[in-house]
């Protein structure tokens, strides 16, 4: 069998969301590189430089990429997805000379290309954010500027430390919890963006857990929305309250609910009391205090107000590393690069 890696000098490749995605990310490699972007992208580029224009054919705009160019014959375009776009950005390779190549032959192909730059390619198809395909795609220039031998052990202490593109790529799972009715599963809708979880004001409305991934600034995660936590007799609710433990127990990051504008009753004592570790939220600001949330950590919110639920965001963000998050920093992220900072 002919091996078409050996014959095909100019390939098109989709490394990542290809189907219905929110980013998708192309690679063009070979001779004709450079014609291609000097004929359609608006901006000039220059190796190790990421750069954001426009992509055009003629005088229609397909789409605004972030582009990097890792090699004079090599460039990424991290495009915004769907099958639209795919189509017009591959009809246009394909007019100029592009021919297209799966992405494990083509990852396979480029030997030549550095490790770092392998370990990029391998992780793209798991950057679900344009936040995500940012900080691969800066990771070759980044660690370029890295001498490893002279980093002292408090700086390679705090590379192993750093885990912020480990999360970005394997989204987190964050639990909400609380009792019944202290509103967990309007907050939940609110960073879903979205109403997936049945509110209203009776205790014990979400009967089971919901699960689903949510985009929080950048940061994909498994965000879970749990039954109230409470003693019941309902044998249905009980079993859902049960069923949810092993949930919460999953969780990376558990986010507790408390109402203030009810007294801190043994419900929401043991919220407080079960999870130490939690962004304590003290839900329903906006209706008279019955405690004081300062006594308890607690940040206080409301869940239908807009400032309430990015200040959640925010605070998200920082349990994982990526508040200010700066893409073009070295990250470590593959086993192999923790061995080199061990």
């Amino acid at each position: 069998m002919v091996n078409l890696l050996l014959i095909v000098e100019n390939q098109f490749t989709i490394l990542a969301g290809e189907g219905a995605a929110a980013i998708a990310v192309v690679r063009l490699s070979g001779p004709r590189v450079a014609g291609f972007l000097e004929r359609h992208f608006s901006k000039r580029v220059s190796v190790g430089k990421m750069v954001h224009g426009e992509l055009r054919d003629g005088d229609r705009v397909i789409d605004d990429p972030l582009v990097i160019l890792l090699r004079e014959d090599l460039v990424e375009l991290n495009l915004h997805g769907g099958p639209w776009v795919l189509h017009a950005v591959k009809m246009l390779a394909e007019r100029g000379g592009f021919v297209a190549v799966p992405w494990r032959e083509s990852v396979i192909a480029f030997d030549t290309v550095d490790i770092i730059e392998r370990e990029v390619l391998a992780s793209l198809a798991d950057a679900k954010t344009e936040l995500a395909v940012s900080a691969l795609l800066n990771q070759p220039s980044a660690w370029q500027t890295l001498n490893v031998s002279a980093m002292s052990a408090a700086e390679r202490r705090a590379m192993l430390a750093d885990r912020s593109l480990h999360w970005l790529l394997h989204p987190p799972r964050v639990a909400i919890v609380g009792p019944p009715n202290v509103g967990k599963s309007t907050l939940a809708n609110a960073l879903f963006g979205q109403e997936r979880s049945i509110t209203a004001d009776l205790p014990g409305t979400t009967r089971d857990w919901v699960g689903e991934l949510a985009n929080i600034n950048g940061l994909v995660v498994m965000l879970v929305d749990t039954p109230g936590r409470r003693e019941t007799s309902d044998a249905i609710e009980a079993a859902a309250i049960a069923a949810s433990s092993r949930q919460i127990e999953l969780a990376n990051l558990t986010i507790a609910v408390l109402d203030l504008s009810r007294e801190l009753d043994s419900e929401q004592r043991q919220i407080i009391d079960a999870f130490p570790d939690a962004i304590r939220v003290a839900n329903k600001a906006d209706l008279p205090a019955r405690w004081d949330a300062k006594l308890f950590n607690a940040m206080l919110m409301t869940a239908t107000d807009d400032q309430s639920v990015e200040r959640l965001r925010v605070a998200i963000l920082r349990r994982f590393g990526l508040e200010n998050f700066d893409p073009a920093r070295p990250r470590v992220w593959t086993d192999r690069q923790r061995a080199v900072f061990g």
